[in-house]
């Protein structure tokens, strides 16, 4: 999805260094699993975190992560499924949690259809990280004034909601880039529209738990 210089780029701002622990949070295609996987190295961990509410799906995201885990070399991944609130109980205590283009899922029905909504997951998350952890979210922006209200539409969030939100559970914004930034997106198709697709207007937020 990205070239080489805005990876390394997005690993540098997430903190992801050796020896890491590290929670991939709806992980996909596993690709984030597996450059974090090299990057913490045989004395890291990377939790491939399959939600609960996504596990359904007909592409089997938690069977896929599972034979992820199994790639030789794969030692320090774990896959694991469950719902978005019991992160605490299935994980261990992390360096790094990371949302790639996920967090404005928690405000979708599909979401809170188990009755998770973004402050339970928010607080989830901040229980589950180490005291200084970084709390790094990626997304699709929408409109300033936007809040929420695109995340089911078009499958957007407003920076500063995001933002108004992770605070609230009690972490601190450490930093914010525009590496991801397109001021051609005019934020008003979906995410997924040939159109923009791969080239939405994203943000990146670091946030610490204090």
């Amino acid at each position: 999805m990205y070239d080489q210089s805005k990876l390394s780029e997005l690993i540098r701002f997430a903190r992801v260094d050796a020896g890491s622990t590290v929670i991939d949070v709806y992980p996909g295609d596993g690709d984030w699993t597996r450059l974090f996987s090299d990057i913490v190295g045989p004395e890291g961990r990377v939790y491939s975190f399959v939600p609960a509410e996504v596990a359904h799906f007909k592409n089997d995201p938690v069977g896929r992560i599972r034979t992820l885990a199994k790639e030789p070399g794969r030692e320090n991944v774990e896959a694991v499924s469950a719902d978005l609130v019991a992160m605490p109980q299935v994980t261990h205590p992390a360096d790094v949690v990371w949302l790639h283009l996920f967090y404005h899922d928690l405000h979708t029905a599909l979401i809170q259809a188990r009755g998770a909504t973004a402050a339970d997951v928010n607080r989830a998350v901040y229980e589950r990280l180490k005291r200084g952890g970084s709390y790094v979210i990626v997304d699709h922006a929408a409109a300033a004034g936007a809040g929420a209200n695109d995340a089911q539409s078009l499958h957007r969030i407003a920076p500063a909601s995001v933002r108004e939100e992770v605070e609230a559970a009690g972490f601190v914004l450490d930093s914010e880039t525009t590496l991801l930034a397109n001021n051609g997106d005019a934020h008003t198709v979906k995410a997924f529209d040939p159109s923009i697709k791969g080239q939405t207007d994203r943000f990146a937020y670091r946030f610490v738990k204090p």
